[in-house]
């Protein structure tokens, strides 16, 4: 039993109400005091995968178990396999990131001297998702992972409303109501998909207590019974509460048609929140579709599998194709994420090892790459005070660096050989292919669309004469180099060696795969290849 889990998911909870009670003057010293205690969580997060051993036996490591609410079942458990240790490595990288590209964005505004921007809070609400997310990558408890899963939502709220972006010719009353709309729908649709996720966590609760006499919210208990023969679920009520449960995960990943919260609220946070959004929050949604649909039901989730894949191939080219016809960068990219979000559940779905491996390979790159396109686009549109594309031209003449950066980043975006998501995306249509070959190959026009979206936003806000408000324009600078370099660095590092990455995954997606009682296809005989082998 270690403490481990557990402090790396209370250091920025500390650090939440460290920085929050930072007295209103000493700005600075709370911004410094958010960075240290994430980076302090970086650390931990890579104590975890040092202590991480993805050969030992057993789905979950550095496990913790004490009872909670003794009465109805619930525990305080807490284990992680190799998808939860790379997806919390994940968030703390990132995390400390946010905080340096967000360093002057909830600052007082001076153009509106009545309106005081709480920094402190603007901090300490990153560093409480962080911890809440965290946690929920952490949690074998049905019941503690969906309080967590809920809790979350409060913080995004606040960051979405309160510390919105600044850019274009709005007074502040317009933008504060654009804000205003865009927090208030993230969190109705996400409410709604965790009320009926409530509904199937207590049904679960009656069946274990029908059937196994005491209920329980205890994944690895329920596996083991359920192993053992001792837990039944019939078929329409695994059916029943698989819907519940992936209905809230999949408006949380987001999944087309619950995915149009995601567009306003990433368009109207600033770009560190919407980094946060994307990169982080909302992969908690694809990492419970593996951890809890496909090993709680995993029936229920071959049942599902024709319906996910078509929805999720619709995501794909959907998002690629409104993103095409985007204006506003942003915007772009955030339905260039829903594309990528697509990609991902349709890896997860495949019900392959290549195609669940690339799924998670996926979540970690696709963090990494729209990260780096968020925050440099952040700076770009900073710079000029607007984030519609026809009011840029020719940046890379005064600014090449930013340019540059803009570039990698979105060719990343794009799955370009040689950086990190290509790997994941190959994967993941590999191993769709082996088993749906017709929605493996319709969902390579994703790639298609993405080149395009990719290249014709860099064409129109890089290329070509140089437009009069971006003459004056700086490059990037050494605050701003520090949060911009890394990541191109890791882009480039894990798209020529992924191995540090997979060595994590696999025997977890193994495990999964076990659950559900799937194999991998194999490849089809020739009758040459017969009579060669005679």
């Amino acid at each position: 039993m270690t403490s481990l889990l557990t402090v790396t998911a209370a250091v920025p909870a500390l650090g939440a109400v460290a920085t929050a009670a930072v007295p209103a003057a000493r700005r600075t010293a709370a911004k410094w005091l958010a960075l240290a205690f994430s980076l302090a969580t970086l650390g931990l997060a890579g104590v975890q995968l040092a202590q991480f051993d993805p050969r030992a036996a057993g789905p979950f490591q550095l496990t913790e178990s004490h009872a909670w609410i003794k009465d109805f079942g619930v525990r305080y458990e807490l284990g992680v396999d190799g998808i939860a240790v790379v997806l919390i490595a994940l968030t703390a990288v990132l995390v400390p990131f946010v905080i340096l590209a967000g360093w002057h964005d909830a600052d007082p505004l001076e153009t509106h001297s009545k309106r005081w921007r709480p920094t402190q809070g603007f901090f300490a609400l990153i560093l409480m998702v962080e911890a809440m997310v965290v946690i929920a990558f952490e949690a074998t408890d049905v019941f503690l992972f969906y309080i967590f899963f809920e809790a979350m939502l409060i913080p995004m709220y606040f960051l979405i409303g309160g510390f919105g972006d600044r850019a274009g010719e709005r007074t502040e009353e317009e933008a504060a109501a654009q804000r205003s709309y865009a927090a208030v729908k993230f969190l109705l649709y996400n409410l709604a998909g965790g009320l009926i996720m409530l509904a199937a966590v207590v049904g679960l609760y009656a069946v274990t207590a029908h059937q196994l006499g005491t209920g329980t919210f205890s994944l690895q208990e329920i596996l083991q019974a359920r192993a053992a023969g001792r837990l039944h679920f019939a078929t329409v009520t695994e059916r029943a509460l698989f819907l519940g449960f992936f209905f809230a995960f999949a408006v949380k990943a987001p999944l087309w048609p619950v995915h149009t919260w995601l567009p306003n609220a990433m368009t109207e946070s600033t770009a560190p929140v919407a980094v946060l959004i994307t990169a982080v929050v909302d992969k908690v949604g694809t990492f419970a579709m593996l951890r809890f649909c496909l090993q709680l039901f995993p029936e229920a989730s071959k049942w599902a599998t024709p319906v996910i894949l078509v929805l999720s191939l619709i995501s794909i080219l959907y998002g690629a194709l409104l993103a095409v016809g985007q204006r506003d960068i942003k915007r772009l990219i955030a339905y260039a994420s829903i594309s990528h979000f697509g990609f991902i559940i349709l890896g997860i779905f495949a019900m392959t090892t290549q195609g669940q491996g690339g799924a998670t390979l996926y979540m970690v790159n696709h963090g990494i790459s729209t990260a780096a396109l968020m925050l440099i686009a952040g700076f770009l549109i900073s710079r000029r005070g607007s984030r519609l594309i026809a009011d840029y031209g020719g940046v890379q003449k005064v600014a090449p660096v930013l340019a540059g950066t803009f570039l990698v980043a979105g060719l990343a975006t794009l799955s370009l050989p040689g950086l990190a998501p290509f790997v994941s995306e190959f994967l993941v249509l590999v191993g769709t292919f082996s088993r749906h070959p017709v929605i493996g190959g319709v969902a390579t026009l994703g790639i298609v669309l993405a080149a395009l979206y990719v290249l014709v936003l860099y064409q129109r806000t890089m290329t070509g004469p140089v437009r009069e408000p971006v003459r004056g324009m700086p490059d990037l600078r050494v605050r701003e180099l520090a949060v911009v370099a890394p990541l191109i660095a890791l882009l480039l590092f894990l798209g020529v060696y992924p191995k540090p990455l997979t060595r994590m995954i696999e025997p977890a997606v193994a495990h999964t795969m076990a659950q559900v009682d799937r194999t991998d296809p194999k490849p089809p005989v020739q009758a040459n290849d017969v009579e060669a082998a005679k």
